[in-house]
């Protein structure tokens, strides 16, 4: 990154990692943004205030992801910290469908994960345990409320344990 530096971080200490160990992204220096246009409460979770510069105001930008800093200084990426997920050029919170389904009052719970078909193509699947057998009424709730990316294209039925 050529406008400013990356660290990988502690999440509980705000300490950068060693070598080999895990951290939470943070991105700081001169390039990095205020925030959100017309966004404060998501710059606020994002955009924070940073503790490593000299510069009075500088922030520090939280994408959400984890990595691993490498012996050489470069950073794998192993993932994400939250249930963010991209499909099909959408990005989606995982929670927020998982919610969304199980407020239904024909679901007893619901997880909703990201599965590769084979064909490249990823999508989501709800697996949901049903108060009553009535996923199709679950899943036309869906169809009316959720963003066409969000739409889980398969309910899949969970007995109750």
């Amino acid at each position: 990154m050529s406008c400013g530096s990356s660290k990988a971080v502690k999440t509980t200490r705000w300490r950068p990692t060693p070598a080999g160990v895990a951290g939470e992204l943070y991105v700081g220096g001169a390039g990095v943004a205020r925030g959100y246009l017309n966004r404060p409460g998501l710059s606020a979770q994002r955009f924070l205030a940073d503790p490593f510069a000299d510069e009075p105001g500088a922030r520090m930008y939280r994408p959400g992801d984890l990595v691993r800093r490498l012996p050489d200084g470069t950073l794998a990426y192993l993932g994400r910290n939250d249930d963010q997920v991209k499909v099909r050029g959408f990005r989606i919170e995982l929670g927020e469908i998982e919610a969304q389904l199980s407020a239904h009052p024909a679901v007893q719970d619901a997880r909703v994960v990201v599965g590769d078909h084979g064909d490249g193509d990823r999508r989501l699947v709800a697996h949901i345990v049903p108060a009553a057998d009535r996923a199709p009424a679950v899943r036309a709730l869906l169809r009316m409320e959720s963003a066409e990316g969000e739409l889980a294209r398969r309910c899949a039925n969970r007995p109750t344990a």
